[in-house]
């Protein structure tokens, strides 16, 4: 059984940030789950395009405001607390602040190792170590 407290994140290398976001990552690969688990922060009035070319994702919002573009369609749906989208066709999309900052739960499998950063496209790359 594992117990992950997310206070006990904060400040470690399991906490990545910039001044647009903060992911801390509850499960990552070598937790063996065969998924990863996110606390995700978005900074309110923030922008930020994302292609999980790799990646399925599903995101739950328990806290804040924004909305989501389907970029492929055009579609904009708003999130609120008690919203989930899940991207299940590695779609690619922006993602939008509200008013108030949104936290986001996250699931992505393939599980992230927790080293990844964003590409050019805002995608991870594949995990290529079998570890």
């Amino acid at each position: 059984m594992k117990i992950v407290k997310v206070q006990d994140i904060i400040g470690t290398e399991r906490e990545v940030s910039d001044k647009q976001w903060t992911s801390r990552r509850l499960l990552l690969k070598k937790d063996g789950m065969g998924f990863s688990f996110h606390e995700t922060i978005i900074k309110a009035g923030s922008e930020h395009t994302f292609w999980y070319k790799h990646h399925l994702e599903a995101v739950y919002c328990v806290a804040g405001n924004g909305h989501i573009k389907d970029l492929a369609t055009g579609e904009v749906h708003e999130i609120t607390d008690g919203t989930l989208y899940a991207l299940n066709n590695h779609d690619k999309h922006t993602l939008y602040g509200g008013t108030e900052d949104m936290r986001l739960i996250c699931a992505f499998n393939p599980p992230v190792t927790g080293q990844e950063v964003h590409d050019e496209d805002g995608a991870y790359q594949p995990d290529s170590n079998d570890n």
